[in-house]
Order: C-alpha cells, then structure tokens, then sequence
C-alpha cells in the first residue's frame, strides 16, 4: 500500500502476470477454516512481540492501546489522498471500523447516496516492530479480503502493510527511503496478492519507484471472502539478508539486501516499522489493472481480519529488552557537551542531562536499531511517566518497550519520540552542565541535534 507521498501510478506493475495463469494456479489454494479463534501459538524458537485477535462485544472500536485511527485523506502535513489517489475518506466510525464479536476486525468501505466513500485504515501505536540484529523478524495475519470479485469490486484495495517508524508525526515525507513493506495487497476483486518492497528514491532510483521492488500479481484463490494467512519474515540472520513472503506458510517471493546497495537497504530495514489495516477505493494501482469504483462496483464488502501478530527470533530478541553491548560512545548535543547519565547512577529514574564530555561510564551509548533505542548502563532512554506534554523530562529506565523509549535517529541529527510526536531537546538550548533533557515539539533548531554514538 503506497503512503502519504505523492506516488504510484503502479502502471508498471506487472499486469501480465494477471490473468488465466493467475486463475489456474489459484485454484490450488484452499481457504483455511472460519476464522474467530485465538492467536496461535508462538512457534517453537520465537518471542510474540505484538499480538491482537479482535476479541470484543460486537460493533465496538478497536483496542486503542494498540492501534490508532488514520483519519481523513492523507496525513497531516503529508499529501492528499494518502498519496495514492485513492478517493475514500478515512473515519473512526464503527460503520467503517468494528469488531464483529465473533474475534474478527471489520474493515467496511461504505458508498452513501451522493458517491461519496468512507472507510477505514488502523495502524499500531507501536513503531518499534523490527527485526533485531542477526536476528529474524515474522508479521503475520489471518484476513479475508472483501468478498468481491472483478465484476462488482472495482476500485477495491485491501492491504496489510508496514511502515517504517520515521513515517510517524512526519507526513511520511522520507517515503520511500523509510521504508515500505507490503505484505498484502489486492485490487478490483482479482484472486491474486501482490507484495513489494518501497525503499531508495522516488521516481526510479534502485528500487525501482514508485513501483518498489514487487512479486507481481500472484494467485489467490478463493481468498476473497476466504480466510487466509499472509506473512514476511525479514531475517538478518543469513547474508545476504532477506525479505520473504509467505501465503498460507508457502513462500512466494523473496528479496535478497543485495539487490539494492547497503545504504539503501539498512535505511529501509534497520530499524522499529509499524503494521497498518486499511481498505481504499479507487487510487493508481487499481486504475493500472481497469480502474474503478464504477456504478457496478458494490458498498460494503469489508475486509476480515482474526489476529495478527509480530515474533522475533535470535538475535536481540525482543527488540526493547536485550542487553546492549557493555560498551558504547558518547552522544554529543548542543555546545559540544554530551549526553549524560546524572552522576554515574544507574538506577532507574536518572535523569539524562548535558555535561562536558569525559568519556566515563554514564556516556557511554549505545543506539539499538531493533526497536529504535538509545542505551546506557543496561537501560534506555524514556520519557518519564510515558508523558507526551511538551516539556516531559528524560530520565533513564528499564528497558521495556513502550512508546516512551522510542527514539529514531533522523537524518537532521534529531531523535523523534513517535509516541509524543516530540523531538528530544535541550531546555532552550541551554549549554550548562547539568540541565535535564526533555521532550518538545520538533522544530529543527540546534537545541534538539544529537549524534548518534561516536
């Protein structure tokens, strides 16, 4: 599912993989049995990370602990249309999003009697979904595409998808360099998925945007209205790395790191994503196989999602728990003093604050891309209280994986909490020795530039 850039007309998709091929080799997989039932159980030699199975009183709203509404058309500070040219309008409504009180998420696109469309697109509140280093990372779902088909669906387009975490408070204005996977994706009703992977440069560059590097339309029968499981498992623990998507537990396309150049795949895959729902109608991809809704196309079909769910394995694990290296390097801040641990304690509750650098124990850093995390001591950055006020202090505390110890290091040499939408920050950027860092909104000045550890 492309993002909120401006983007994809998808003509380049491969539509000669639509068609008899398609039809004929789709009819060899089978719809797995109704869906209601709970998450399985964590495969053998990996860590849930995230879980949700959609238990709840019928035509409620989802868990907001763990998932956030998108509203409207497209992000703020992003562009229109979510960047597709998709035409619904994104709601809250449980019309549009509801559980069905049978353990199934509903996802309904809705026509009224003016054309008008409504829908609507979930993501997680967590953005530190990733694959720890030398280790694998599984997203994975039980959905049934909206029961339409290529007479009365068009202008449909489901997704499963993830999004890198910089994406979020930002508009998604890095797409595609943050990176992009798309798990599942369907349009005008076809028996087909598509997967792709979004990263590099818009247009062209090495991934070939705005069409990403994609499997092409691949057979999927009976999944319109069938329940069936879609997956990738990015793994760091082979070289080269790779990406590998999964229907019904058979792989069906995988991307190797070294198709594209290191820089373009560790911007893309090395860090914290978050895992995104939605249905749109009418937009580029489903205009380069026909185009659509049209009066035929039907108000109502809803995509039905059982569970999905999020495991890692080796490597850092957990992506918030692991130990960090017993060594790290110093995080210069404004003045050229550095990033501090109050006194050498490390106890939980510490605060963080500038002082002159000295190269002992308390700035010694470490950066944890698997989840985005700045360490020391065995402990993480954290805004205290979990707040997201402008002015919430930073302190030091057990790593634990909430939103309150997410920081991604952007390219302006800014640390982004998504949770906040908050940048760390020096106090008007004060260069005394000893002042407590703290969250506040990101305005790009030099009270709020930090390295990464060096």
């Amino acid at each position: 599912m492309e993002t909120a850039q401006i983007k994809h007309s998808r003509t380049r998709r491969l539509a000669l993989l639509a068609g008899a091929a398609v039809a004929l080799l789709g009819a060899s997989i089978a719809a797995l049995p109704d869906a209601g039932a709970s998450v399985p159980p964590t495969p053998s030699g990996w860590t849930q990370v995230f879980a949700d199975d959609f238990n709840g009183s019928a035509n409620t709203g989802v868990n907001t602990g763990n998932w956030l509404y998108d509203l409207g058309h497209g992000y703020p500070g992003g562009a229109g249309n979510w960047g597709t040219g998709e035409i619904e309008n994104m709601t809250n409504s449980t019309q549009n999003v509801y559980l069905d009180g049978g353990g199934n998420l509903a996802i309904r696109p809705l026509r009224d009697g003016a054309g008008n469309w409504t829908s609507g697109r979930i993501e997680t509140q967590r953005t530190n979904i990733a694959a720890p280093a030398g280790g694998k990372l599984r997203v994975e779902a039980r959905i049934a595409q909206p029961n339409v088909n290529t007479s009365n669906g068009a202008g449909y387009w489901p997704a499963f998808w993830m999004l890198g975490a910089a994406a979020r408070g930002t508009g998604a204005t890095g797409w595609p360099g943050i990176g992009e996977i798309d798990i599942l994706e369907n349009i005008n009703g076809r028996p087909s998925v598509f997967g792709a992977l979004h990263c590099g440069t818009n247009p062209g560059g090495p991934c070939n945007e705005t069409t990403g590097i994609g499997s092409g339309e691949r057979p999927c029968g009976g999944c319109n209205g069938g329940y069936h499981t879609y997956a990738i498992e990015q793994d760091r623990s082979t070289s080269p790395e790779q990406i590998r998507w999964y229907l019904d537990g058979n792989n069906f396309f995988t991307i190797n790191a070294n198709q594209v150049d290191a820089t373009t795949w560790n911007n893309a895959t090395h860090h914290g994503f978050f895992i995104i729902l939605n249905v749109a109608i009418g937009g580029g991809f489903p205009a380069a196989f026909g185009g659509g809704p049209f009066a035929s196309t039907v108000s109502g079909a809803a995509m039905m999602v059982d569970y999905v769910a999020a495991y890692t394995a080796g490597g850092g694990g957990g992506g918030g728990t692991t130990p960090p290296p017993t060594s790290g390097k110093a995080v210069k801040g404004p003045g050229g003093l550095c990033l501090d641990v109050r006194s050498s304690n490390s106890a939980s509750g510490t605060p963080v604050q500038l002082w002159g650098c000295n190269g002992t124990g308390a700035q010694q850093w470490t950066y944890v891309e698997a989840g985005s995390t700045l360490r020391a001591f065995g402990k993480c950055l954290d805004v205290s209280g979990g707040s997201t006020a402008n002015g919430a202090k930073i302190q030091i505390w057990d790593c634990n994986s909430t939103g309150a110890q997410v920081f991604i290091h952007r390219a302006d040499n800014t640390y982004y909490n998504p949770a906040s939408n908050k940048c760390l920050d020096d106090p008007n950027g004060s260069t005394t020795p000893g002042i407590q860092m703290q969250i506040w909104d990101c305005n790009g000045s030099g009270a709020q530039k930090f390295t990464l550890p060096q």
